[in-house]
């Protein structure tokens, strides 16, 4: 038996994940242009590329390389942004996952400080530990990006050091050039703990219907 890589729909309180599709691309393209300020790092579609974004990711998807998703708001039913199970390792009997990283995530200006980030990877981070028991979750940026760094921190994982050159560099001016990228993951042992927080924390914030 081979791994397939597929992300079922995540339900939360606030946010829903649902697998991505065409149909989720008039959403996107609204959210991707309220403010693009914080993108400077991120891979984010302008308006018009979301069609060909959502085409890239589902061939990637065919690939098995990723599991795409879009970030539904649960109160107003639209898609928000968008994020990924991506680079799938498995055990050597390559029927079970043995580590995923969590990535491609955006979210539009106005989603951005909700709960929505938090409960987002909350559910990521469930079904990756509890559904596929694997032993690792990564997480990573580019080195320079504080304000993203921080976000990965405060959902529980761990730093663990840059690599250099290590992924493409998303900021404008820099094609065809590399990043460093810092490391995070979340390992089995500690997601116990880990889901605590997150609980506790979505807990804090306002219910949505």
């Amino acid at each position: 038996m081979v791994f397939m890589l597929e992300g079922p729909v995540l339900e939360g309180t606030r946010v829903r994940l649902e697998p991505l599709a065409h149909h989720h691309a008039q959403d996107l393209a609204a959210a991707a242009e309220e403010n693009r300020s914080s993108y400077g790092f991120t891979w984010v579609p302008a308006a018009a590329e979301v069609e060909g974004y959502i085409e890239t990711q589902l061939g990637r998807a065919a690939a098995g390389l990723l599991a795409p998703y879009a970030q539904v708001d649960r109160m107003s039913g639209r898609a928000v942004g968008a994020t990924s199970y991506c680079d799938p390792r498995l055990w050597p009997t390559g029927d079970a996952l043995c580590a995923i990283e969590v990535g491609y995530t955006w979210l539009a200006a106005s989603a951005q400080g909700t709960g929505t980030n938090t409960e987002a990877k909350y559910l990521l981070f469930r079904h990756a530990f509890e559904n596929w028991g694997v032993a690792r979750l990564d997480l990573k940026t580019d080195a320079r990006n504080s304000r993203c760094r921080a976000a990965i921190e405060g959902v529980g994982a761990r730093f663990e050091g840059v690599l250099r050159n290590w992924s493409r560099s998303r900021v404008a001016g820099e094609d065809g050039l590399l990043r460093d990228s810092a490391i995070f993951s979340i390992t089995a042992a500690e997601w116990p703990d880990c889901r605590t927080a997150l609980e506790k924390r979505i807990a804090r914030g306002l219910p949505r219907a």
